[in-house]
């Protein structure tokens, strides 16, 4: 697989994401600054509602802005042995009943499925559970992810 077209992929959709956050801002600041939000009585709730709404788009918005910051600064680099996987490596694992997955690495915040050469790919970053605990292995090596259910992987081969 392509690291390089995976990585343009996150960064376009981290983007679409950037653009929606965006204007739901703009609404969400609309609706709270608008003049019939205004409160009438103390019981009148609206316009603090919509302001607590743009406020929490607001973060979205920022969020996700550092997010793609930290994807387009991503280094691809070729898998190293010494240091086992890190942010920028495809993984290749299988599980215990012979499913396998596909996942991609890199900066927190951009989690999510994309479809890539006919196979779908999981971005996730070092702080979920999985990439936590994939750092540092290498092919060959077990995992084992303890959620409501342990679940047990080998890691095939890493890119």
């Amino acid at each position: 697989m392509n690291k390089s077209q995976l990585l343009s992929s996150v960064i376009m959709q981290l983007q679409d994401d950037l653009e929606q956050a965006h204007k739901a801002a703009l609404s969400a600041h609309e609706t709270a600054t608008h003049e019939e939000n205004v409160a009438e009585n103390k019981y009148d709730t609206l316009g603090l509602e919509a302001a607590y709404l743009a406020s929490g788009q607001a973060r979205r918005y920022e969020e996700i802005r550092k997010a793609l910051m930290q994807w387009k600064q991503l280094v691809l680099r070729p898998f190293s042995e010494q240091q086992g996987i890190q942010l920028g490596n495809l993984v290749e694992l299988v599980d215990t009943q012979d499913q396998r997955r596909w996942l991609f690495i890199g900066p927190n915040g951009a989690s999510m499925s994309l479809r890539h050469e006919g196979a779908s790919v999981q971005v996730i970053g070092p702080l979920a559970p999985l990439g936590h605990a994939l750092l540092g292995k290498a092919p060959g090596d077990e995992v084992d992810l303890k959620l409501n259910v342990s679940t047990r992987y080998e890691v095939l081969s890493v890119y």
